[in-house]
């Protein structure tokens, strides 16, 4: 049930994110999620599309693009819930590489989760009750109305 989930290297420079954006948008792509992180020299873009091969067409033409297997996870918006699957991964020994999450609804959020074991951590979160999404389910997830 990994999601596939693009990271681009751009150029810390004015106008290098809205550039890559322009691509993605450029290619009729509405993305679904996405994360920017920084370093000195250039920032890492991470995002979601309904398509992942076709964003990854058109931004690659233009720039360094990678392909990562992710997961994603359904909460309940309310606090403490984030721990709770922190938690069932810890105690799986799975480790985070990097995280970013959202709120989908006005009920629900999501966190999208690079870890070393996709496959164990799906196990671990599917036999405590939080399975993860598969790609249908963090769209429909994202397209529910408040």
């Amino acid at each position: 049930m990994a999601i596939k989930q693009l990271s681009v290297y751009l150029e810390n420079k004015p106008g290098k994110l809205a550039e890559a954006l322009r691509f993605v948008s450029e290619a009729g792509i509405n993305l679904r999620a996405l994360s920017l992180a920084d370093t000195l020299n250039f920032g890492i873009l991470r995002l979601i599309a309904p398509d992942p091969a076709k964003a990854e067409k058109a931004l690659s033409e233009k720039t360094a693009v990678m392909t990562t297997d992710v997961i994603a996870v359904r909460m309940d918006d309310r606090s403490g819930n984030l721990y709770e699957v922190l938690k069932v991964l810890e105690d799986a020994k799975v480790n985070i590489e990097y995280m970013y999450a959202f709120t989908a609804t006005r009920q629900s959020a999501c966190a999208v989760l690079r870890v070393d074991d996709c496959a164990l951590a799906e196990k671990a979160l599917a036999e405590a009750g939080m399975p993860a999404l598969g790609e249908e389910d963090l769209f429909e997830l994202l397209d529910e109305k408040d």
